[in-house]
């Protein structure tokens, strides 16, 4: 299923609390982490860093609206051609959503002449990495990442 009605856009300021809260929701229902990333540490530190990263971000954010209502994002924030985040709502997820985000993504980068696009998942998210091949990517790297976010190592693709 494809969403049709779907809006893609920059971030305002009052899009914030909502992208947060988007890839929070997305995160905690993700089935790509080890148990031991559940620790109540590791959950409140993560959902603090999605709460602030929508104020601290220094690249782009685009937001994925539905009906008035923030169900994805997409952000650029490192490298100029580097997908930092794509996050959609668990219950939206399945929709073509992230698929849209992430070639708006690709489609800003190509129109600022960059040739290439890269980006980085938990080595078990095997969702996103078929959305990122079926999008054109492919694996070109395999190892371990430190998660600052999370505050513990992950074995990324």
């Amino acid at each position: 299923m494809v969403v049709t009605e779907l809006t893609i856009r920059k971030i305002t300021h009052a899009d914030r609390e909502a992208v947060g809260a988007v890839g929070f929701a997305a995160w905690a229902a993700g089935r790509a982490f080890e148990d031991s990333y559940r620790d109540p540490e590791v959950i409140a530190k993560v959902q603090h860093e999605f709460a602030v990263f929508p104020h601290e971000a220094k690249g782009e954010i685009f937001v994925a609206e539905l009906d008035s209502e923030i169900i994805g994002w997409g952000a650029r924030d490192g490298d100029p051609n580097y997908v930092s985040d794509l996050w959609v709502h668990p219950d939206h997820q399945g929709r073509g959503i992230g698929r849209a985000l992430l070639l708006h993504l690709c489609e800003v980068m190509a129109a600022e002449g960059l040739a290439t696009a890269r980006l980085d998942t938990h080595a078990r998210n095997e969702g996103a990495i078929r959305l990122y091949q079926r999008c054109g990517f492919t694996v070109i790297w395999h190892g371990i990442e430190f998660s600052k976010s999370m505050g513990v190592p992950l074995q990324c693709d």
